[in-house]
């Protein structure tokens, strides 16, 4: 059975972090109703010019993120002392639960860097769970 397709709806930039530039798809207006997904981002630096700035200390609660990165080297580190690498074809699944305070920090100064990080809703009964990977 083919299907039509009904709507294309392009992501859009915005900025997160110290500054970084994303494609958002889900999470804009168009596209806010996806429960449990929240937010879908694309990060895509070339490695010309400025370096990425990254994801300095910031809390998330009450949802997990999924990363998967396909070029580049990210550290991540939280308040729980957790410390990661993430390097080109790692995921990572952060379930941040009753809170956590966490950095994504791009380990390289140049180069290419180039993943996904989508944000999943935990259901009402999950919401305070404690945080883990």
């Amino acid at each position: 059975m083919k299907r039509k397709i009904q709507q294309i709806i392009r992501s859009v930039p915005v900025t997160d972090g110290a500054g970084v530039p994303l494609r958002r798809s889900i999470g804009i207006p168009q596209l806010d109703h996806l429960d449990p997904f929240l937010l879908l981002d694309e990060i895509k630096h070339e490695g010309s010019g400025n370096p990425l700035p990254g994801f300095p200390d910031h809390p998330h609660r009450g949802f997990e993120t999924v990363t998967y990165l396909i070029e580049g080297t990210f550290r991540h580190e939280d308040s729980k002392g957790h410390v990661g690498i993430l390097t080109p074809g790692s995921v990572q699944w952060m379930t941040a639960g009753r809170g956590i305070i966490h950095s994504e920090m791009p380990v390289q100064s140049r180069g290419r860097f180039w993943g996904f990080q989508l944000w999943v809703n935990l259901p009402a009964s999950h919401k305070m769970i404690n945080p883990r990977y």
